[in-house]
């Protein structure tokens, strides 16, 4: 299982909004972070701060991106 924040980042930039912007506005910590850079899982409670700070949702932050073995 993976995740891309890809659609994160690009709504930052079309808010002209920093990851150091959002990281305080949605107090993120740091290694938390670090995760979302990594394209890696967080808390569901991170992810509904950033939501909340850029109201949006999750479909307009995040992408599942299925395994490809089965």
């Amino acid at each position: 299982m993976a995740v891309s924040y890809n659609k994160l980042w690009k709504l930052l930039i079309d808010r002209k909004m920093s990851k150091a912007d959002l990281r305080h506005e949605a107090d993120i910590a740091p290694n938390t972070m670090t995760k979302l850079n990594k394209e890696q899982s967080v808390s569901l409670d991170v992810l509904c701060r950033v939501c909340e700070v850029l109201d949006a949702d999750f479909a307009d932050i995040i992408e599942y991106i299925p395994d490809k073995r089965r």
